[in-house]
């Protein structure tokens, strides 16, 4: 079916969404309540599900063209000593495919690029939206893509459910340095991590207590194993980037409302906003998108055929996206222990 369709932010969920609507023949608006696109340069893993998802939707050669396969990581002890390695040999096995890592602004141009070719999708930036009931009452459909904070979902179900802090800030950042080593080393209530991003440089995160400031953040990781030291030497603080890492709770009891007023659908960081410890952010969002694009180009005409989409779009992602924000949280527990020695323990009984 086709209709007309607002898709409320303008991050890598909504344009996702607006992509696939729009490949399905709906008319689409993108609202952005920020006055330009955030491009800081944080890497995202892709995982080969969603690169499928990103195929479906027309830009997987766009995103291949930027990124760069994640095959060899370990979780080390901050001496440096691996204690296991990622599951990525398993992953690419199994789907033919390596897990990509590409840099926040690569990904949203070929997203762009994509919504761009149909040359008729606005994306209307400063746009703050209050009144989601007056807007809807013009509308097929509404998709709620902004955010954790989201208004949509705050409309629609009420404040039960919002942002919750976990007590860590996170940092990351980007240096301008090739490291020979990648992956996650653990410590006591603190990890770091590091990945490739692109040629010649290192995408890098970090963990630790809420109160840390950018001086401090050096001191923390001092002592642990090269190159963790250089890499932070080397990136600007200027440039590093710090946010309080928070996830949605309680859990949603659906991701769609089928209200007599235009209907809406969350998807994204609105719908399930989880810690990035599994890395698994921007692929649920793309998942999203593709999953409730899926259902609505199939469905018949109508009303009722739109409700019946939105339903299927939640069957088929709500518990799963749940389950995964739920993995994230338990993760991030278990990394951030000072327990290390039991933690460390469990760690190297996982297979290689």
């Amino acid at each position: 079916m086709t209709g007309t369709a607002t898709v409320i932010g303008a991050g890598i969920g909504g344009l996702a969404t607006a992509i696939g609507l729009r490949r399905a023949g709906w008319s689409v608006t993108v609202l952005e309540r920020r006055t330009e696109l955030e491009r800081y340069g944080a890497a995202f893993g892709i995982h080969p599900t969603a690169q499928s998802a990103l195929d479906r939707l027309g830009v997987g050669d766009a995103l291949r063209e930027h990124a760069v396969p994640y095959r060899d990581a370990h979780i080390r002890t901050p001496d440096g000593t691996s204690i296991a390695r990622l599951p990525l040999e398993r992953i690419e096995r199994k789907a033919g495919r390596p897990e990509l890592l590409i840099s926040r602004p690569y990904l949203l141009d070929a997203l762009l690029a994509g919504l761009d070719a149909f040359g008729d999708v606005p994306i209307k930036l400063g746009e703050r939206v209050t009144d989601v009931d007056a807007l809807a009452a013009g509308q097929d459909l509404v998709i709620g893509a902004d955010g954790i904070r989201s208004a949509v979902r705050t409309a629609r179900f009420g404040d039960r459910s919002g942002p919750r802090e976990v007590g860590t800030v996170a940092w990351i950042g980007i240096a301008d340095i090739e490291s020979p080593v990648h992956g996650e080393t653990w410590g006591s209530g603190r990890f770091f991590g590091l990945t490739p991003v692109e040629p010649g440089r290192t995408n890098w995160y970090a963990t630790a207590p809420e109160a840390t400031t950018a001086d401090e953040l050096r001191g923390l990781f001092a002592g642990w194993h090269d190159p963790i030291p250089r890499i932070l030497a080397a990136t600007d603080p200027a440039t590093w980037i710090r946010y309080e890492m928070r996830h949605l709770h309680p859990a949603l009891p659906s991701f769609v409302s089928t209200a007599p007023v235009a209907p809406v659908a969350l998807v994204g960081d609105a719908a399930h906003a989880m810690t990035p410890n599994l890395g698994q952010g921007a692929c649920t969002a793309i998942l999203d998108a593709d999953a409730l694009t899926r259902a609505l180009a199939a469905a018949p005409p109508g009303p009722a055929g739109v409700a019946g989409a939105l339903c299927a779009y939640d069957r088929e992602r709500r518990r799963s996206a749940q389950r995964t924000a739920f993995a994230s949280r338990t993760l991030h527990r278990f990394m951030s222990t000072e327990r290390t020695r039991l933690r460390d323990a469990a760690v190297r009984l996982l297979p290689g």
